[in-house]
């Protein structure tokens, strides 16, 4: 099986340094590149062509929201091989969306976890957008109230899924017969928590929580936390 490769860009060192430890865990990823600045960062890409590019959105040069920009507009509209997930410390809308308008993939907190980070590049990697739960509010609100612009940007059709994912689905959610528990969870689960932080938040056990995450995703017909997140979202079932 042939492995995920993936490039860094990233300026602080311990930080990438981090970043590459936890994902060469994994046999199925391969480091192929790093970089501390976004203009070695795009000579690498171009010259390596990764599958994810993994970059931090607050360069010492250039934002990574431009890097994203560029890196995409060298496609000549064509499907770009490398796929962009954006790291960063912030979850304010204006850089999320501008995040998206640039084209990023997928757009995760730094103080991810490791195996949500895992879940992110094996997602982005077959074609599909990660959002961060803690964020995908944002998304949701912009893709319903104004799609698909960003301060009169136009997104790109490559890019335009990450909004249609979310929108397409017009007909409306029945509702849930979710426990008030359940109802409990999911909210923690919007708000990006863990299942070891909504057991303490709720002064249960993380079996408990595992088992109450397992019957919410039945009910919502969700493939997975960030699904969940997202449709519960939409229906109004957490605010």
């Amino acid at each position: 099986m042939s492995k995920i490769r993936i490039a860094l860009i990233e300026d602080h060192d311990l930080t990438r340094v981090g970043i590459r430890t936890a994902l060469l865990q994994k046999e199925e990823i391969e480091v192929v590149g790093e970089a501390a600045n976004a203009a070695e960062g795009l000579k690498m890409l171009k010259a390596l062509q990764p599958d994810i590019a993994i970059i931090d959105i607050g360069l010492p040069d250039k934002d990574g929201i431009e890097l994203t920009r560029e890196l995409k507009a060298t496609s000549n509209g064509e499907e770009l091989a490398t796929k962009v997930l954006i790291l960063t410390l912030q979850d304010n809308k204006e850089a999320v969306l501008a995040a998206f308008a640039a084209g990023a993939d997928s757009y995760c907190m730094k103080d991810i976890k490791f195996d949500n980070l895992l879940e992110a590049v094996r997602v982005t990697h077959n074609g599909n957008a990660w959002i961060d739960p803690a964020i995908a509010r944002i998304v949701l609100q912009q893709a319903q109230h104004n799609p698909p612009k960003q301060d009169g940007v136009s997104l790109n059709t490559k890019n335009s899924h990450q909004y249609s994912e979310f929108v397409d689905d017009q007909e409306t959610i029945e509702p849930y017969t979710l426990t008030e528990r359940e109802l409990e969870v999911l909210q923690l689960i919007v708000e990006g928590c863990s299942n070891a932080l909504i057991a303490e938040r709720l002064y249960i056990t993380v079996g408990t929580v595992k088992t109450h995450v397992r019957n919410i995703l039945n009910k919502l017909c969700a493939d997975d936390r960030t699904q969940a997140a997202v449709r519960a979202l939409r229906s109004g079932l957490v605010g």
